[in-house]
């Protein structure tokens, strides 16, 4: 792969003069990002959009440090993780073990020496999943867990507090863990928000870019919601009550739900951040289409919450959604219309409204939330003159980055991706060809698998995950597919027939223990390899907890501890050694 010789010949280019004049003449490799998008008045997917490129808004991530670059393992899960240090009953965090780097040559041997030779081409920050959620939503389904154990968790209540943590977390790192290389900037991978409510979006966008966040809704005096009604179903923090999750241990902390909704404030990210659009954010629930029945958007404002039906009932609705039978949602309508009488009252609040896909991008194009840029985080207006929520964008001279929309909005939380989307993918990565490319997506490759028509496009055909790992390993310059959605740390290699193979990176929420971020590095080994490190982070909150400490930083220590002791969650979500603290080779072309 010959470096690319000038910005300004890729299709996607801005005029490289300009854009260091613009950024005060940092140089790439000290960590500029930029968004390569189409005019402002052009759609992102047509090819005049290509050839009307204009220069793009630079926002420009921390400058290099002045010591030498070295690797910088501080706060990252190769110095330390959290591990119980009880072993029975509600369990006790402290500090572990870090998790050793495990070479990976599936794809390519590793040759001797490359410490020494290698350079890096760029290093960013991973982000998924991190479903901050409005937690007193009248359409939230916490009483599946009538059902299932894990369809509501103890520490819904601290989403964002946990999310400032680590955006905290990122803040402090000093350098790439591996290479000592300035970060580039952070991508969210999608499920930023969790039942597609604006109050969840508002939230969001001030996590990412700074702000003061009350994560209340409703009644602004107090929470109202399933964690003070009394029900043995869930745990009541506040009361005595011997209710199912104290019957495992779970403490007594006067006081929690008022602080879990006290307001909070974020920092915001000291990098810039571009974001990638989920299931969860696009669609109620994170499954029913985007054009869901209209009873569903005017009972997410009203004052009516369903917490509580009879197993067999969840049981029916849980199996609806998992069949993919109720894409409308007019099955959840009329499940809600029968349990009308079991519905308790809470205050009514317009923001729980559902947000639409022009509502999204509005909100990252939004001057408020600009933080360290870029403006619009990826996305420009020619998304919303086009409808459309996918683009790419240049991480450095050598390399581009490629987000794509996997929702799919005909309803189910599996995704796929349009004709169109394919078509403008295989052009830009065409176009693109003196670049390497790194993929962003919500879905994996395996997840994929609903092709469920979008109503906006009813006769444009979709794509499952098998048709983009082929198109991607058509192409020589792909190095990695970034996603998530499955809540677990999975890589998986995609070795290519004529071509150059690509590693897919999947990696674990921030809503699940064990509560993951991940820093990626890419770097030329100049032996004719490429390496791709994968080094996971926590968020800042320390291991240990106090159970009388509910500040900000102690509520998202909580946050961690509560996620690790969730009845029924599943254990296995940080992966196996070779999922986790990476160094990924790769043949060059």
């Amino acid at each position: 792969m010959s470096r690319i010789r000038s910005v300004a010949t890729s299709a996607l280019g801005v005029n490289r003069r300009s854009v260091l004049a613009a950024a005060t003449a940092v140089s790439v490799s000290a960590g500029v990002g930029y968004a390569l998008r189409p005019g402002e008045s052009q759609a992102a997917t047509t090819p005049e959009a290509h050839a009307a490129a204009s220069e793009a808004p630079v926002a420009s991530s921390r400058k290099a440090w002045a010591a030498p670059l070295a690797p910088y393992t501080r706060g990252t899960t190769v110095a330390s993780v959290a591990a119980p240090r009880t072993a029975s009953g509600f369990r006790r965090l402290g500090d572990g073990p870090g998790w050793k780097r495990v070479v990976r040559s599936e794809l390519a041997a590793p040759k001797t020496g490359r410490a020494a030779r290698r350079a890096t081409l760029a290093a960013f920050v991973q982000f998924t999943d991190l479903h901050l959620m409005d937690t007193q939503h009248p359409l939230r389904l916490e009483f599946l867990r009538s059902t299932d154990q894990h369809a509501w968790r103890p520490h819904e209540a601290l989403t964002v507090q946990g999310a400032i943590s680590l955006v905290e977390r990122v803040n402090a790192l000093r350098g790439a863990p591996v290479t000592g290389s300035p970060l580039h900037f952070v991508m969210t991978t999608g499920d930023n928000t969790d039942n597609n409510a604006h109050s969840e979006l508002e939230w969001f966008m001030k996590v990412m870019s700074g702000g003061r966040i009350t994560p209340n809704s409703g009644d602004p005096r107090h929470y109202e919601g399933v964690q003070n009604s009394g029900l043995k179903l869930y745990w009541q923090p506040d009361s005595t009550l011997r209710d199912g999750d104290k019957v495992l241990g779970f403490p007594h902390l006067r006081g929690f739900m008022a602080a879990a909704v006290r307001e909070a404030r974020s920092p915001g990210l000291t990098l810039p951040w571009y974001s990638t659009v989920g299931n969860h954010d696009a669609l109620p629930l994170g499954c029913y289409g985007s054009h869901a029945d209209p009873y569903l958007a005017q009972a997410a404002i009203g004052g009516k919450k369903l917490m509580s039906v009879s197993a067999a009932d969840a049981k029916k609705l849980q199996d609806a959604i998992k069949n993919a039978t109720d894409p409308k949602g007019v099955q959840y309508r009329d499940f809600l219309k029968a349990h009308a009488r079991s519905m308790r009252s809470v205050t009514p609040d317009e923001k729980r409204a559902p947000y639409t896909a022009a509502d999204y991008l509005k909100a990252h194009l939004d001057p408020a939330y600009q933080g360290h840029g870029p403006v619009g985080h990826g996305y420009s207006s020619a998304n919303l003159d086009a409808g459309t929520q996918y683009y790419a964008f240049r991480i450095s001279d050598d390399v581009i980055g490629i987000s794509l929309d996997t929702t799919d909005a005909g309803g189910h939380y599996e995704g796929s991706i349009g004709t169109a989307q394919l078509t403008w993918l295989d052009r830009t990565l065409k176009d693109n060809k003196d670049s390497y490319v790194v993929v962003f997506s919500h879905h994996t490759s395996k997840t994929m698998t609903n092709t469920r028509p979008d109503p906006a496009h009813p006769g444009e055909r979709r794509h499952n995950g098998a048709e983009v790992v082929s198109l991607l390993a058509s192409h020589t310059n792909v190095l990695a597919w970034v996603n998530g959605h499955i809540h677990k740390n999975v890589i998986t290699p995609h070795a290519a027939s004529g071509g150059r193979s690509f590693w897919e990176i999947s990696t674990a929420s921030h809503v699940d223990y064990p509560q993951l971020a991940r820093v990626i590095e890419l770097v030329d080994n100049k032996d004719g390899t490429l390496s791709v490190f994968t080094t996971l982070i926590e968020s800042a909150a320390p291991h240990r907890t106090d159970f009388s400490d509910l500040s900000q930083t102690g509520l998202a220590a909580l946050y961690r501890e509560l996620s690790f002791n969730a009845p029924g969650a599943n254990k296995g979500l940080a992966g196996d050694a070779n999922d986790r603290n990476t160094e990924l080779v790769l043949k060059k072309g």
